[in-house]
C-alpha cells in the first residue's frame, strides 16, 4: 500500500512528532509545514491525506483550507476542542473530524474543584500573607465549599465528572447543556447562572456558546470557574462584575492566550489565574496520545473511527490511489 501523507500541525518539534507516529511504521509519510504560519499550511495541504490538527487553533482548517486540501480524507484533532475548524465544510467534503473526547475529563474536573476550593478557602491570599511575615488567622475569613449550590454549564464527560466530584464535597449540583435531559438536575440556563454559588463553565466553544455567560447575572458573592474557553464568558461583563458583586473567579482560559500584559484581570483581586493547564497532566497526556494513535491506526487500516464530531462517515475513504485496506 502506498503510504498515507500525514500533515502534522501541532506546535511540536518534527523529531518528536516522528517519534509519536513511529508505531504506524511505513503506513504513513509524515510532513510538517515549512513554517508555522497559515500560508505555509495552505501550501502543504494539497498533498495531505490525513491532518493531525493543532490544539492551539493557530493553524485551523477553515473553509479556505478545506478547499485547498483536495486529497484530504481525515482530520484527527489532538484535543477536545475543535476551535477554528469548519465542521460543515469538512463534512461537505466527506472528511471526518475526530477529537479526543473524555481524555482530560478527570484532569479538568479536578482543576475546577481545586480552583474553587483555593478561592473559597483564600489559599492564595493566605500563602502571600505568610510569606510576607503576617499571620492573618482571623482576618481572611474563608468559606467552605460543602453545602454550596454548584451549577455546571456543559455536561459532556468533563461536566459529568465535575458533578461527581462536587457532589463528593457535599455540594448541591445542577447543570445545563444544549440538549435537554430527563434528569432532575437538569436546569434552565438562566436559573443555573442566577442561583449558583459556584458556576462552573465547561461547555465547548461554538457560535451558539460564544458570549453565553454574563457574570453580571450571577448572584451576589458567587464564584465563576471557567475551564472551557475564554470566549464563552463575556469578558467585559466579567471585569465589571469582579469590580462589584461577584465573589471571585478562577480562570484557566482567556480570549487571548497568553494573557496580554495590559489585561485588566491581572489587576483585580479575588481572581485565580492559570495558563490553560486544567487538562494538562501526565495521565491525561498519556490518554490523549493513545486516543490519537488508536484513531490514526484505525484510519489507515480502514476500521471505524471514534469521536467523530462533524457527522461525517466514520470510515476513512482514500480519495486517490490505494484504498486503506489495499
Amino acid at each position: 500500500m502506498t503510504p498515507w501523507n500525514l500533515l502534522a500541525l501541532p506546535p511540536l518539534p518534527e523529531e518528536l512528532l516522528r517519534g509519536l507516529i513511529k508505531p504506524l511504521g511505513d503506513r504513513v509519510r509524515l510532513s510538517v509545514p515549512a513554517r508555522r504560519d497559515r500560508a505555509a499550511m495552505l501550501d502543504a495541504l494539497p498533498e495531505a491525506e490525513i491532518v493531525l490538527g493543532d490544539w492551539s487553533a493557530e493553524l485551523a482548517l477553515d473553509a479556505e483550507a478545506v478547499a485547498a486540501a483536495s486529497r484530504l480524507a481525515f482530520v484527527q484533532q489532538p484535543s477536545v476542542g475543535v476551535d477554528g475548524h469548519d465542521l460543515t465544510a469538512l463534512a461537505a467534503a466527506g472528511v471526518p473530524l475526530a477529537n479526543t473526547a473524555g481524555v482530560s475529563a478527570v484532569a479538568v474536573a479536578e482543576w475546577c474543584v481545586s480552583a474553587a476550593l483555593a478561592v473559597r478557602r483564600k489559599l492564595r491570599e493566605a500563602d502571600a500573607a505568610v510569606r510576607a511575615g503576617r499571620w492573618p488567622q482571623q482576618e481572611l475569613q474563608p468559606s467552605e465549599l460543602s453545602g454550596s449550590k454548584v451549577g455546571i454549564v456543559g455536561h459532556g464527560p468533563i461536566g459529568a465528572e465535575c458533578g461527581r466530584l462536587f457532589r463528593a464535597f457535599g455540594c448541591q449540583v445542577s447543570y445545563w447543556t444544549r440538549t435537554p435531559r430527563e434528569d432532575p438536575a437538569y436546569t434552565p440556563l438562566e436559573t443555573v447562572v442566577a442561583e449558583s454559588d459556584v458556576l462552573v463553565v465547561v461547555i465547548a466553544l461554538s457560535e451558539q456558546t460564544r458570549g453565553l455567560i454574563d457574570p453580571r447575572r450571577m448572584k451576589q458573592g458567587a464564584l465563576l470557574v471557567n475551564a472551557a474557553r475564554g470566549e464563552v464568558v463575556d469578558q467585559a461583563a466579567l471585569v465589571e462584575a469582579l469590580g462589584g458583586h461577584l465573589g471571585g473567579a478562577a480562570l484557566d482560559v482567556f480570549p487571548t492566550e497568553p494573557l496580554p500584559a495590559d489585561d485588566p484581570l491581572l489587576g483585580l483581586d479575588r481572581v485565580l489565574l492559570s495558563p490553560h493547564i486544567a487538562g494538562v497532566t501526565g495521565q491525561a497526556t498519556g490518554r490523549l496520545i493513545k486516543a490519537v494513535m488508536d484513531n490514526l491506526e484505525a484510519a489507515v487500516d480502514g476500521r471505524p473511527l471514534v469521536n467523530v464530531v462533524n457527522r461525517a462517515e466514520a470510515i476513512v475513504t482514500r480519495k486517490f490511489g490505494d484504498s486503506p485496506a489495499a
